[in-house]
Parts: C-alpha cells; structure tokens; sequence
C-alpha cells in the first residue's frame, strides 16, 4: 500500500521517468506466474521480472532460507575471512558448469560479474607474461551490463553513448537477419559467416593484442538475437587457434532459461569463463557469479608470491551469506523440479509452435525462440517505432513484457504452462488487429 507522499525522490533506473511518473505501473505483490498491481488487475509475468524470476515468484522455500539465513549469519566481510555457506554455494554450483570450469569468483549483480570477467582475463594474461594482450572484442546488440567494461564491449549504442572514452574494444557483427532467417524455430539456419569476422579483427589488431573475446549466446536486451547454425562453434576454433580467451555472457541464457543450466551447455560449446546473475537467486536477492576455467585460475593464483593477494579485486558483498542462501534455496528448487531441462521438453515445444502460429498477422515480421525465450517482432508501414506503445497496451491487457525498438522479448518464468501461453498469443493477436490491420 502507497506509503508516501511523492514519486519525486525515486531517480528510476532504464526509465521514462516523466512518462513513468505521470501514469504509472505499480506492482504490490507476486506469486507464481502473475504481478499484482495497486489497481486489482492481474498482469501475466511474461519477463520472469527481468529474466530473472525462473522459478516463479513468492517461493516459500526461498523466503523461509533467506529469514533463517538472517538470523544465524547475516554479514561477514569476504575479504580474508569465510563463511561455510559461500563455499557449499560454490561447490554446488560448479555441478552445473561445463567440465573444467569449477571456480566461482562471487559478485553482486550481472554487471559485476562482467568487469570481475574482463579483469581476469586481464589478470591472466599478465601472469603468463603475455600483457601486451589488452584489447578486447564484443559484438553488435550485445549488452553486458552498465559498468565501464560492460558498456564497453557492450553493442547497445544507447548505453555507450556520452560516456566518454571506454576501453579498448572492437566489435562483432551481430547476426540478426530477418530478410534470410525470418520465423526460424530454434537457431537459424544462415549466417555462420558472421563468426569468420572475428579472424578479420583479430587479424588487423593482431591477436597478440586481443585478450579475450565477450559474447551473449543468445542477445537478450539486444532483442532475443539467436546465433546460426555453428556459430558458436566457429567462435570457439577461431579463439583456440588464435590464443584469444572466450566469454560467455549468460546472466540472461542461464538456469533454465534454454532448457538447460547453461546456453554452453545446450549448444555443446565450452567457453574458458562463463558470467552468471539473475535466475541464479530466482532474483530474489543480488548475486552474480564468474565461473572460470582452472587452468585461468591456477595461472594467476601460482604466479602471486605465498602468502598475498593474488587478484586484487571484489566486493563487500561477495558471496553475501543471505544471497546464498537464497540462491541454494533456489538451486534446490531448479534441481527438485527438473526446471533447469524443463524448456527442452513438452512445454518448450508448446512454446515455439504457438508464439510460430502468429506468423502472417498484421505487422509481425518475425518470430525467434529458443527454450523459453522468445521475441515478436513488428513492423510498421512507415518504420516508426511502435514497441512501447505495444508494452503499454500489453500491459492493459494483463501482461508484462520488454519493448526492444519494435521486438517484443519474452523470457517467462519456467513453470509456465500451456494456458499462460496461449493467453500470451492470444494478447499479440489482440494487438496485431487492433494496431495493424487496416480499417
């Protein structure tokens, strides 16, 4: 219930805030699939809040860990002293990794764990005495978060530009293409070419420059851009080859979202670092995460003399006991009910087959998906931007999604079912007549 006075005080982050503050959205509680708003209206999570919320919202094993979590251990300092729940979190974890990264350097959000990543690959450069490797390489649309690096290797120009000089970056072509790949199911079919860039730019930099390449298997603020057929594996050979470390960014593709703990997982590619946040605590709490490979953490760990800090960086909150205990709470739950596979089963295949049956309504030009994520994309006659308004009416409608230009990212809770999808399509379907069909 509305305790105060002024909306005034509250600088809101990624928002509209005039536009925000002259209508807006106020969510009062949350359970399972559904938002709660201070009109009485039930709003459809199709965002698993920020693709976060994988497990569902108001899960009472998550609460009841977090108050006892509270009452037994609620802080201590990270640095130089431990707790026994950071390191059972960690343990745990690693089980869901690829074979060979089982270190876990803890942050407190997505962002962090992207600058924790760039800074290892830093790191590790340097104490095998190749420090003439700087430079990194991102990729168009990619987002990794809103620090320095983030933006900096980051594709989104937006969240780049009128920041001042960023580091040392080039960047990948990203491979969306509609006119080839329109309403692909599952990864699209062209495109791998794109990945043969990578050589290009690590030819003109030379690769003894480049430390370390960034990518999101799947780009998700970017507008839910898949990766072709191969694409992903033709990363990998040209890093190897190149001796160029590889990041995936998988805040977003991991912990269920693709239909398994992690989008390297689903497509049997093994990067040497892998940045994690969001549904790894169901977003109950903040915590990020670098699962890094050994052989980079052994390499910058030995060459430290005994007895000193060997990588002079984190956080106060690294490894916050509470946000472990929410996020063994949540892991509990993933394993308990088989939700981290879940989009690779019955429902993920529900999933695709209804968001592809909106093909050839008014003004939708493409549909993506993968597990379950997905994106509708609009078109207007004229190019003008329609996403938001299409938020906003959603949101009318009783469901809650991301507006990226004109696509429309979906990325549900997990536990979804059948008849949450179908009232998904059946609000695009609404939309698409009521928008685009002509009169």
């Amino acid at each position: 219930m509305k305790s105060y006075q002024s909306m005034d005080h509250f600088w809101m982050p990624f928002t509209a805030n005039r536009a925000f503050k002259a209508s807006p959205r106020i969510i009062e509680r949350a359970e399972g699939m559904w938002l709660h708003n201070d009109q009485g209206q039930k709003v459809l999570d199709a965002t698993a809040g920020l693709w976060c919320v994988n497990a569902g919202h108001g899960r009472k094993q998550i609460a009841d860990a977090v108050s006892q979590q509270i009452q037994t251990l609620d802080y201590s300092s990270p640095f130089n002293l431990g707790h026994d729940i950071g390191f059972e979190f960690a343990e745990r974890l690693v089980k869901h990794t690829p074979a060979g990264l089982n270190r876990v350097f803890f942050t407190c959000s997505g962002s962090e764990a992207v600058e924790s990543a760039l800074k290892i690959a830093l790191a590790y450069q340097n104490a095998r005495g190749k420090g003439g490797k700087y430079r990194f390489i991102g990729r168009e649309k990619g987002y990794h978060g809103v620090n320095f690096g983030g933006i900096s290797v980051g594709g989104l120009t937006p969240n780049r530009k009128g920041f001042g000089p960023l580091l040392p970056v080039d960047h990948l072509p990203h491979t969306l293409d509609i006119e080839r790949n329109a309403f692909s199911k599952g990864l699209p079919e062209f495109g791998i070419e794109r990945a043969e860039e990578l050589e290009k730019l690590l030819s003109f930099h030379g690769a003894d420059s480049v430390a370390a390449v960034i990518v999101e298997p799947i780009s998700g603020a970017g507008g839910v851009v898949l990766p072709p057929v191969g694409y992903l594996k033709k990363l990998r050979e040209i890093c190897t080859r190149n001796d160029v470390l590889l990041i995936f960014d998988e805040v977003i593709c991991g912990w269920g979202r693709l239909g398994a703990s992690f989008g390297s997982v689903k497509f049997d590619v093994q990067p040497d670092m892998i940045t994690s946040a969001k549904g790894i605590t169901n977003g109950v709490l903040p915590l990020g995460a670098v699962f890094v490979k050994d052989e980079i953490h052994d390499t910058v760990v030995n060459s430290a003399p005994e007895g000193q800090v060997e990588f002079f960086h984190g956080y106060t909150y690294s490894a916050h006991p509470v946000a472990c205990a929410a996020g063994l709470a949540t892991l509990n739950i993933y394993e308990e009910e088989g939700l981290l596979e879940r989009g690779s089963g019955e429902i993920g295949e529900y999933w695709e087959q209804a968001l592809h049956s909106l093909k050839g309504l008014p003004g939708i030009i493409d549909v993506r998906n993968c597990g379950l994520i997905g994106a509708v994309e609009f078109a207007t006659a004229d190019g003008s931007l329609v996403g938001p308004k299409i938020m906003q009416r959603c949101y009318e409608l009783g469901m809650s999604i991301r507006a990226v230009g004109n696509a429309i990212a979906l990325s549900p809770p997990v536990i979804i079912e059948k008849e949450h999808i179908d009232q998904i399509v059946d609000i695009f379907t609404q939309i698409s007549r009521e928008m685009f069909q002509a009169k």
